[in-house]
């Protein structure tokens, strides 16, 4: 039985907050402010208009609406919003980059195919 249990509140880094080093967490998280370094999250990430992070972003999964410098990693979906600007190579298995977003980078899709196509590929 699914849980109807609210989610928690996103946790907020402001304006005017600067994050140098690792973060890791459990929650979800909006950035605002600016991270440099890198990021470990089992929860969404968002960066916010105006949020900037220069790190390698390793997460369950993310909205970009501002601007990340650095390679991500999401373990259920990346989307890059209009007006977002990304730098780095991204890999998920939903990547979505909306028409005006600033890409530049590789993507790579994880997604299992079904067994009988897979064998087909392999021959």
């Amino acid at each position: 039985m699914a849980s109807t249990a609210p989610r928690p509140p996103a946790c907020v880094l402001g304006q005017q907050i600067t994050v140098r080093g690792t973060l890791t967490g459990e929650e979800d998280l909006v950035v605002e402010g600016r991270i440099e370094g890198s990021v470990a999250l089992a929860g969404h990430l968002i960066v916010a208009t105006g949020g900037v992070l220069e790190a390698d972003l390793d997460v369950e999964s993310i909205e970009v609406h501002g601007e990340v410098r650095g390679d991500i990693v999401a373990s259920q979906s990346i989307t890059i919003d209009k007006g977002a600007h990304v730098s780095g190579n991204v890999r998920a298995p939903r990547v979505i980059i909306h028409d005006g977003a600033h890409f530049q980078g590789a993507v790579e899709m994880d997604v299992d195919l079904p067994e009988d196509l897979a064998r087909g590929l392999k021959r």
